[in-house]
């Protein structure tokens, strides 16, 4: 796997007061929902390395995410255009001058190819949002088949934090994202591995990473599909040297001392 680092990290989560206290959450344009970001080239190219090795571990899909998956396909297409790609029918000029071709059969394969998110698809049954489908190419200390089709309170498992309080202010966060307002929070973590593709399971005894100097921040966003009404929740995962920080965020990051605010995994 290659090493693929950030110069500059947009945002912070310990840097706002608001964003420093779980969930964090708050609101976004759709507009603001996607980025492309300083290593867009270099991550795309991981992506397809990934799932061309790793397709099974990457990639699942439930017959039921089939609908939403098409839906947030044709979603982000129509959002392309404000980010520097060429929207011609079927076929898409990414900003670094490939072509990509929208294959509506396999949304999300389609999606990988397009942008440095993460995309994750739930639904609510019987009263917990369940994930039925995703293509997560750069997991930060957890496995996707682990998580396939189970509730959110299985897939935060090992997050101390993640308590029945907690889980009932994430579904209720959930349950209310609405298709005009996406929601954003951010996490940090601290890791000797900058490599991006790190699956590991509940029961992996070295699941979580030794506090290193690479800084791992994923940018993570709820969307509500308004046709499917599934919820897609997305990551863009920077990793960045603790020395490439800007100053205040380094100073920042100082004053938190060992512990970091929303460390995930």
């Amino acid at each position: 796997m290659s090493v693929i680092l950030q110069k500059t990290l947009p945002f912070a989560p310990w840097m706002q007061a608001h964003t420093t206290k779980l969930p964090g959450i708050q609101p976004i344009k759709l507009t603001e929902w996607l980025q492309v970001d300083e290593v867009y080239t270099e991550q795309l190219l991981e992506k397809q390395e990934i799932l061309n090795n790793q397709f099974d571990q990457a990639h699942v899909m439930a017959d039921e995410c089939i609908p939403a998956a098409e839906e947030l396909l044709n979603l982000i297409v129509t959002l392309l255009p404000d980010l520097g790609f060429i929207v011609s029918g079927k076929k898409v000029q990414r900003p670094d001058g490939i072509e990509v071709l929208i294959d509506i059969t396999k949304p999300l394969i389609t999606l990988s190819k397009l942008l440095q998110e993460d995309f994750l698809i739930m639904t609510e049954q019987a009263g917990e949002h369940v994930l039925i489908g995703g293509c997560l190419c750069f997991p930060a200390s957890w496995d996707l088949l682990e998580k396939f089709m189970k509730p959110l309170t299985f897939i935060h498992v090992p997050v101390p934090v993640y308590d029945e309080s907690l889980a009932k202010r994430v579904e209720r966060l959930l349950s209310s994202v609405k298709p005009e307002t996406p929601l954003m929070r951010g996490n940090t973590l601290r890791y000797t591995n900058p490599t991006l593709f790190l699956p590991k399971r509940n029961s992996d005894p070295e699941r979580k990473e030794i506090r290193g100097d690479f800084i791992r921040s994923e940018r993570q966003t709820l969307v509500r599909l308004p046709k499917t009404k599934a919820v897609v929740f997305s990551i863009h995962t920077y990793v960045i040297k603790e020395e490439d920080l800007t100053s205040s965020q380094k100073i920042g990051l100082q004053k938190l001392g060992p512990l970091l605010p929303y460390e995930d995994s």
